[in-house]
Order: C-alpha cells, then structure tokens, then sequence
C-alpha cells in the first residue's frame, strides 16, 4: 500500500514540475517577444536623420507668379525628397501664442513632421523671435522644410497681435495713400526683425459689417482698392507675402463668422475688389466662411465658401485666374468647426493651407488617409504642397 502511494506521488510531482516548466518556459517566451516588440517598435519611432534639401540657385519674391523653369525644377526637385507625410504637413497651419496652442504642442507637431507653418498669433516680439529661433532649429536638426511663418498684422489689428511692436495707425485712421505705404513699411519691418514672412492682410472688404469693417480701407469706397494694392506692394517689396481677405467678400454681410455660418444672398457684391490686385501681383487670399445663397452660379449649398469647390477654384482659380495660395480663415471658428472632416473639404475645394485647424494631428491624419486612397485628392493636395514650397523657395527659406 505504501508502495502504490510512493509511486502515485512521485508521479504527479514530476507531473506537476512538467507543468511549472512548461510555465515558466511559456513565461520566457511572452517576455522576450515582447522585449522584441518594444525594441522594434524603439527603432521605428526613432526619428530618421533628414537632410533639409536646399535650392540653389536664387530665387525672390516676385518670382513666385512668373513662368519660370528654373523655379519649376527647384519645385520638383525639392518635392521629390518629401514623404507623404511631409507633403500634407506643408497645407496644416496652427497657431501659438494666447488663444493658440502652446508652445509645447508646437514643438511636438515639428517631431511629428505634421506642419509647414505656423501662426503668430497673440505675443511679444520677443516671444515670437525666439519660437521661430527655435522651431528653425528643430526643422533643421529633424529636416523639416523651414516655415512659413504668419501674422495678422494689419494696420487694426497689427499692435493688439505683437503687444510690444511700434504702434501704427487703424486702417480707418489713415488719412492717404502715403501714409498707407508708411504704415505697410513699419509693420514689414517688424515682421522682418521678428522672422514673419507671411501677413495675413490687407482687409479688403467693404466697411459696414462690425467685425471686419474698421479693419480695412473701405470707409471712402474709391480708396479701397488703391490703397489695398498699396499696402501690398509695399509688403512684398520686403520680402513678405501679404493677403487679401475675406474673399469672396466679409463688408456686405451682418454676422460674425467667429460664432456662426454666415451668408451671402444672392449677388456676389464684393468680388470685384479682388481682380485688379490679382491682376498686380497680391501672393495670397484668405478665403472666408461664409455661405451663398440665391445665386445659381455661385451657391455653396448651405456650406461655407472655404469648403466650396464652386468658390475656391472655379470663381477663385479659373475666373479670376488667381495662382498664389489659397489660405482658410481660421478653421476653429464658429462658421466651420461644427462641419463634418471639415479640413478634407477645405483642401478639396482648392485651398492650399488650412489655418488653425481645432486639432492639427486630426486634420493631418484625416488628410493623409484620403491622400493614399482618393488619386483625385492626392492630385489637389500635391499641387497644394507644391505652391507652398515655390513660396519657401520663392521667400529664400531654401538657399
């Protein structure tokens, strides 16, 4: 009896020291697979050593809307060294400073090569100097395309945006045409200093809506478009993209469009502003959100003007023939937010940089995603990517 129980427990020990080494062999094995994996996902997270392409032969400013092969060729030659994701970060925008992101945020999305340019947005010229010292170091150190770099230094605007600028004139204070170019030069000269090459301004609407109206010329309609053109002229002869906005026309419309979707009903009274300074030169035009309604030509189908194909690239591209960059007016306000992929919208109706967009890592992401899949999209998007380097390489952010 003895015996029989002897046997029967030093069979179910060595059972039971089978099993424990066939746990903990099983133990081992999870372990070093996952050990594996998290040095496999190490390496692929690590950042790859890119080299920042350069252009060299040199390029300025008004070079950006003239046929030019050589400047064609830079383009190409400097697209061909961007991935995919490279090539959607160059249309995403955000912006720091108060009511920004932070800088931290900005600093990660430069990691994460998910942006080609950033807004000034509420500041000190000390601040915003010093974001750009850095940022231009991370870009380069990461090979990142440099920035560009954007303000809405408006003459109205321009003093409440840089606390600590030289202060200037309201656009509805200005008194001439002189003092316009005057106005233009100071602000350019603080920008230059500052590392901004990109302004988001003159206003060109028409003067009585609230919100916009004191910001630009148009309290004497005759002087509008003259000195629109001026302040513009005198921008980009510092070395500076200056904007006209809010196409297709802000002045003739009562509400706000930081709260709410704003409308336009039936004609299009204010587009007019907009050929002559095509016609001279302006580099970019910021695109508003504001709908059209009872107008068979140009109705946005209850969608803002910045999500409209019908806006952006038929009025905008093929009528007036405008070739510089389309930007949106700011993508976290309250006339576009609420829409639905509302950055993807945006770059498929034609505009080359969503500005401000509520989260730039969900805007790229949702981009990125109809880039690989729609050939249609990848075509806009690429034609985008490729305006905003000719304005880097145009700008001399490549040389």
């Amino acid at each position: 009896m003895m015996k029989t129980f002897e046997i029967t427990y030093f069979c179910l020990s060595k059972e039971n020291y089978m099993h424990k080494i066939v746990l903990v062999l099983s133990v081992l094995a999870i372990l070093f697979q996952g050990c594996a994996q998290d040095q496999s996902n190490e390496k692929t997270a690590t950042p790859i050593k890119r080299e920042q392409p350069k252009v060299e032969v040199a390029f300025v400013l008004a070079d950006f809307l003239k046929e030019n092969k050589d400047l064609d060729a830079a383009v190409e030659k400097v697209f061909t060294t961007l991935d995919d994701t490279a090539i959607v970060a160059q249309l995403i925008m955000p912006a720091v400073g108060r009511l920004g992101q932070t800088d931290a945020t900005i600093q990660a999305h430069i990691k994460q090569r998910i942006i080609g340019g950033v807004l000034m947005l509420n500041g000190t010229k000390t601040e915003f100097t010093n974001w750009i010292k850095k940022y231009e170091t991370m870009n380069d150190t990461i090979g990142n395309l440099p920035f560009l770099y954007s303000a809405d230094a408006e003459p109205s605007l321009f003093n409440r945006k840089i606390a600590d600028a030289v202060t200037v004139k309201k656009a509805n204070e200005i008194k001439s045409v002189e003092e316009v170019k005057q106005c233009a030069e100071l602000i350019a000269k603080e920008l230059n200093a500052i590392g901004i090459n990109y302004n988001f301004a003159p206003v060109v609407d028409m003067s009585p809506n609230q919100t916009v109206g004191y910001r630009g010329f148009g309290a004497n309609p005759e002087n509008l478009i003259p000195w629109s053109d001026a302040f513009i002229q005198t921008t980009q002869s510092y070395n500076i993209a200056a904007t006209a906005k809010h196409f297709p026309g802000h002045g003739l419309v009562s509400g706000d469009t930081h709260k709410s979707l704003q409308m336009i009903d039936g004609e299009l009274k204010e587009i007019g502003n907009y050929p002559k300074l095509i016609e001279n030169g302006i580099l970019s035009i910021m695109v508003a959100h504001i709908g059209v309604i009872n107008n068979p030509k140009y109705d946005t189908k209850g969608m803002p003007a910045t999500t409209s194909e019908t806006i952006v690239t038929k009025l905008l591209r093929e009528e007036y023939g405008f070739r510089g960059l389309v930007v949106t007016d700011a993508m976290n306000m309250g006339g576009v937010a609420s829409i639905p992929q509302c950055e993807v919208k945006a770059v498929s109706a034609g505009c080359d940089i969503i500005l401000m967009p509520i989260d730039a890592k969900k805007a790229h992401s949702d981009i990125l995603k109809k880039y690989k899949s729609d050939p249609a999209f990848k075509t806009k998007v690429d034609d985008s990517a490729k305006r905003v380097i000719r304005m880097k390489i145009a700008l001399g952010l490549l040389k």
